[in-house]
Order: C-alpha cells, then sequence, then structure tokens
C-alpha cells in the first residue's frame, strides 16, 4: 500500500474488495439475471490468472479479447491484468483491417473470442496472415479452457508501473496507436472518478459504453472497482431498454457520450420513478448545450460534463455535484491532476486566452508502444501530456474547448471552431447529429460545409437550415454547403469522426 492507502496494482484492489467488501454485488447481467460479488469475483479473477500462466505465457505477455460487454469479457480483463499480463480489449466496430493491424502491433500471444465475434476475428487475423493462438470466451462463464494446467498461484507480481492495459486509438489520422496504461494510472483514473463524483458503496452505476473503449472501462469499471460499489453491465446499449433498465436496478449514475444523449432525448419510452438517479456523467466530445439543457429539463436529472482521454485513462476535469455550480458548454475544472493551457512553446496562457490543452498526473500514460518517437511528441519534458485540444480556462478554472487542433477550419486566415457550427446546427428541432469540417478553398484557403442527420420523420430545406444558421452564426462562419446523412461515421465510444467526413464527401 502507498502512504494514502491506495492500492497500489488491481491485484491489491480486487483482494482488498473481497476482504472487504467481499458479500457486496459487484456485476449484474440484466440478459441473464445472474449477480457477481467481489468475493465470487477474485476467485474467478484468480482462476484465470492461474489458468493463463499454466498456457505458458512469459510476464508482461499480451493477451488480446474480443467480445460485447459481459460479465465474462470484464472479469476476463481482469484475470489477464491481475496475474501480471497486459490485456488488449480490441475495438469491435474497427472492421478486420485495423483490428488485424491491432493484433500484429500489440505482439498478442493469444486471443479470447466470444461466439459472435468469430468471423470478425477469423477475417482480422486472414488481413495479416496471422495464426495466432485462439479460445473462446463465453459472456457469462468467462473462458472456456482447452489444454491449459492450473497452476496453484499465478508466479507474477505486478508493481504499480507494470502495464496492465494496452487501449488502441482510434486512429481517425493513420493507423491507431497503443496507449500503454500501468496498474497505477488504471487506479488513479479509478478513484478520480469515484471521488470525483462521490461514488460510494452503496451506488449503483449502469454500463452503457463498450469496455473495449476507455470511457467504458475506465469510468464504469474502474470506477466501481475503486467504490467498491455496483456495476450493471447489459451487452450492450439500447435506447428502448434504457430507462427500463435504470429503473429495474434502481441505478444511480451512467456515464454516456453525446450522441446516446441525442437518441435518449430522441426516444419517447416510458421514463418511470428516477428518484434514486443521481447524475448523468458526459464525456468523450463535448455536450452541445442544447441537448444538455433539454435532457435536464425533461428528466429532472443533473449531467456532469466531463473531459478525459485514452491517454489519461478517461477522466481529467468534470464540473461539480449539485449543488455546487455547473457551468453548461464546459468540462469543469482539473479534478486530481494539473490542467494548464498553453501556448506553442509549452508555457502557460493567461486567463482567457486561447491554447493548447495539457495535462499532467497520475493517470497519465506511460506512452505509445512501440513509438518512442509519438510519444515524445505527447509528453513534454516536464511530463505535460499534449491533448490536441484547443481552449481556454475561465477565471473560475473551468476549461472550454473549442475543438481539435487538427479540426480547426483556418478560413480567410480566421480559426473557426467546428463545434460552434455543431452546436447551431443542433438548436434546430429536426437535426439529431451534426458535424461541421473544413473543405479547401481557392479563394479562403479552406471553407465551412457539414454533415447532418435528421431525426426521425423530419425533413427540413436546406434552405431553411442555411437561414438557420446564417442566424445564429452570421455569413461568414455559416456552411457552405449542408450535407445530409443517414448515419454520421463514429468511433467505439459514439464520437463522430469529423476527419474522415471529406472523404466520405469528395471521395473520387
Amino acid at each position: 500500500m502507498t502512504d494514502q492507502q491506495h492500492p497500489e496494482t488491481l491485484k491489491e484492489q480486487v483482494d482488498r474488495n473481497a476482504q472487504m467488501r467481499g458479500d457486496t454485488v459487484w456485476l449484474i447481467s440484466p440478459e441473464t439475471g445472474e449477480e457477481v460479488s467481489f468475493a465470487q469475483a477474485q476467485t474467478r479473477i484468480v482462476e484465470i490468472g492461474a489458468h493463463l500462466c499454466g498456457l505458458g505465457l512469459k510476464e508482461g505477455a499480451s493477451v488480446a479479447i474480443a467480445a460485447p460487454n459481459s460479465i465474462g469479457s470484464c472479469l476476463m480483463f481482469m484475470g489477464v491484468v491481475y496475474a501480471g499480463f497486459v490485456a488488449v480489449p480490441l475495438n469491435l466496430v474497427a472492421g478486420p483491417a485495423i483490428i488485424g493491424y491491432t493484433l500484429r502491433h500489440c505482439e498478442a500471444e493469444l486471443i479470447f473470442v466470444s461466439d459472435e465475434c468469430k468471423e470478425l476475428i477469423e477475417s482480422a487475423q486472414g488481413e495479416q496472415g496471422l495464426g495466432l493462438r485462439t479460445m473462446r470466451l463465453d459472456l457469462e462463464k468467462g473462458p472456456v479452457w482447452e489444454g491449459s494446467d492450473v497452476t496453484v498461484s499465478p508466479p507474477f507480481h505486478p508493481k504499480g508501473q507494470t502495464i496492465g492495459l494496452l487501449m488502441y486509438t482510434s486512429g481517425t489520422t493513420g493507423k491507431p496507436k497503443g496507449v500503454m496504461l500501468s496498474h497505477a494510472n488504471l487506479l488513479a483514473a479509478g478513484r478520480y472518478i469515484s471521488s470525483g463524483h462521490a461514488i460510494t458503496k452503496n451506488d449503483r452505476a449502469l454500463c452503457v459504453l463498450p469496455i473495449y473503449h476507455i470511457n467504458g472501462l475506465c469510468v464504469s469499471v474502474m470506477g466501481t472497482l475503486v467504490s467498491a460499489s455496483t456495476l450493471v453491465m447489459p451487452y450492450r446499449f439500447s435506447v428502448s431498454t434504457f430507462w427500463e433498465t435504470i429503473v429495474r436496478y434502481a441505478c444511480s449514475w451512467f456515464s454516456a457520450v453525446p450522441t446516446q444523449y441525442a437518441y435518449i432525448l430522441n426516444n419517447d419510452a416510458p421514463v418511470g420513478d428516477l428518484s434514486h438517479l443521481r447524475f448523468a456523467r458526459s464525456a468523450s466530445a463535448p455536450l452541445s448545450p442544447d441537448i444538455h439543457r433539454r435532457f435536464e429539463e425533461r428528466f429532472k436529472v443533473p449531467i456532469i460534463e466531463t473531459m478525459g482521454l485514452t491517454e489519461t485513462g478517461s477522466q481529467i476535469t468534470t464540473n461539480p455535484l449539485p449543488p455546487a455550480e455547473r457551468k453548461i458548454g464546459s468540462p469543469g475544472a482539473a479534478y486530481g491532476n494539473e490542467i494548464m493551457v498553453a501556448d506553442a512553446e509549452f508555457a502557460a496562457v493567461p486567463t482567457g486566452q486561447t491554447g493548447e490543452i495539457l495535462v499532467r498526473g497520475k493517470n497519465v500514460m506511460q506512452g505509445y508502444f512501440k513509438q518512442p518517437e509519438e510519444t515524445a511528441k505527447t509528453i513534454t519534458k516536464d511530463g505535460w501530456l499534449r491533448t490536441g485540444d484547443l481552449g481556454y480556462m475561465d477565471e473560475d478554472s473551468f476549461i472550454y474547448v473549442s475543438g481539435r487542433i487538427k479540426e480547426l477550419i483556418i478560413k480567410g486566415g480566421e480559426n473557426i471552431a467546428p463545434r460552434e457550427i455543431d452546436e447551431a446546427l443542433l438548436e434546430h428541432p429536426s437535426i439529431l447529429e451534426a458535424a461541421a469540417f473544413a473543405v479547401p478553398c481557392e479563394n479562403h484557403g479552406e471553407r465551412v460545409e457539414a454533415c447532418i442527420r435528421f431525426k426521425d420523420k423530419a425533413d427540413v430545406g436546406i434552405d431553411v437550415l442555411m437561414a438557420h444558421c446564417v442566424s445564429k452564426l452570421g455569413k461568414f462562419k455559416c456552411p457552405d454547403q449542408i450535407h445530409v446523412m443517414e448515419d454520421l461515421p463514429k468511433g467505439p465510444s459514439g464520437k463522430v469522426q469529423r476527419l474522415k467526413l471529406y472523404g466520405m464527401i469528395y471521395a473520387a
């Protein structure tokens, strides 16, 4: 233990929960009704680690997991890390080519695959000419062992700085990068979630994001592990059963992304008694103030907007819980780590001035796997991680994000944040999703265009939307064209992949 009596490794945290909160239910499956206590979880996690050691894996070996959310996939992850190996959750929506690249790059020695992912993984391995040993993963029972001896106890004893997770970024601008998070990083991320949102052993969370994404894994799984509280884990997010599940299990909080909030608002499913729901949490992308306000007005549940990255095990800023003042449009102030808004020389800029948002703390990654040059570009010599986000800090130390550096639209020498156009479009009642992007232009260098998705049964003329944008933004920032799409490209967290839009619209 550290001086602050925090466990240093995931192994220590799992063992402590089993000892002090053994009878408390940790995981619940709505599909089967199965409940797993912390003591039962420890038994299964230890067994998984023992089997992995029995297979002869070397300390620090990468073990890939391809499965949707479930008790089995969650305990599989825990067993891998507990025993001193590196878990590599695979992004199931990335496609065979990217998954194949990930499997080769991470140097996986073994892969656990659920039945529904078997064909995808076979295709991914074929893309790279791989022949990795594959074992079946049952969504509830966990791994199905074949030909492994159970060791008495795992011979490896991870330390705080031992790498436990290799999480690959979505790779919107190139090949995905493998983010290395240590045991200490994972536990710090979990502590910042649990203490930042005042989560106690009496809370009950609903996991609505895939645990192969950092939000689902570090916020929902690690947040409940560190706080020794309960996590309801359906196989997938369903807007039609969302409120039913919240009510049936008396959930007190959940973490979602802006796209999901839009879907929930656009659905007319009955809600029920939400008196037990303390707060909703938003992360992974900026939340439209319009959606934020409409959700709170309709459901009487506060949304706590936050900011996080894969490279920081998720959360770096958060708004406070009521009755403290929340600032709509801001992901809050630093929590658990330091935040600085800096210029090109990594020096702090004055309050209110825009710069790049930097973060430093115990949750910051160890680096990118096998990419030291990318690591050096991302983490400064003083330990500041460059988020790639532009924004400013107000007089209360709240951060306001204007957009990604690589997504900035530069029209006639003026910087235009795509988010400003997104929010103007989303204020129109017919639009479900919107994303502005840059298009090369001979006259202005770049011009503004946008892609939208209408709500069900909504259909408004483009001229009406253009007039709406002019009224909100003025002519200069108004999109030159608005493209209607059936769906917008998204990463595993549901975040719109803005940089893909130009290629989709103007591909030859």
